[in-house]
């Protein structure tokens, strides 16, 4: 638990240090998405509707904390999914570097367990737009970083990593388009998941998705599971 509060706290000092040349919009922003179903990097969480708040203050020089959750509006086998999630952000030209706590909040779990076995897990990533292509490079570094549990085995895959490029490939009448792949470790993101150890990367999510004013669709497809999932989601 201290090795990884000592590391969110080195890296939100860090970007603290760098002071962004560019000046930005300073102040809140709130706002909230309703999806059909909340899907993640190739995988459902939760199986039903969900309600995703968000929450994010912008300092001048750039850095961001934000807060975003994932309230499930229906249960799932007697539990209804919920996620809350920190993070510290800096763009810096053409990149912006992030330092996020994912938290699924189980029954009775504690909000700042940062312990192996917690529901905590503390990812570094790098972004880069240019244009309409962009990239995503990420792993997790503290906490519950990569260990999964199904029935009586815990295995899973340390550090779990995970890479996306996007592609905007139409933006006309209103409707933009873009194009997704994604590969991360199968034991964390695959068809593996909590069954064996396994270090493999394979591509974990692919898709498209169209989206115009407020609304998206998106189409996604996991090559590694075999799953399909169609995604409507409005943003207010």
């Amino acid at each position: 638990m201290k090795k990884s509060a000592k590391l969110m706290a080195l890296a939100v000092a860090l970007f603290a240090g760098f002071g962004a040349s560019t000046a930005h919009a300073e102040g809140f922003k709130v706002g909230a998405d309703v999806v059909s179903s909340y899907v993640w990097r190739g995988a459902d969480y939760g199986d039903s509707p969900a309600i995703q708040p968000t929450l994010s203050y912008t300092f001048g020089n750039g850095i961001a904390l934000g807060a975003w959750g994932s309230y499930a509006i229906s249960e799932n086998n007697g539990d209804r999914y919920k996620e809350i999630d920190l993070s510290v952000s800096l763009p810096i030209g053409p990149f912006t570097f992030s330092v996020t706590d994912y938290n699924t909040v189980p029954e009775g779990a504690e909000s700042f367990d940062f312990t192996d076995d917690s529901a905590n897990v503390i990812e570094i990533s790098t972004a880069y737009a240019a244009g309409n292509f962009s990239l995503l490079a990420a792993i997790n570094v503290g906490g519950n970083s990569g260990a999964v549990t199904d029935v009586s085995n815990t295995k899973g895959v340390e550090n779990a990593k995970y890479c996306e490029a996007s592609y905007k490939f139409y933006d006309k009448d209103g409707f933009s388009a873009k194009g997704i792949v994604g590969l991360g470790d199968e034991d964390y993101y695959g068809d593996k998941y909590g069954i064996e150890e396994n270090d493999t990367i394979a591509v974990v999510n692919t898709g498209i998705s169209v989206s115009k004013d407020r609304y998206t669709a998106s189409y996604i497809y996991n090559p590694d599971t075999e799953k399909s999932h169609l995604v409507f989601m409005a943003s207010f």
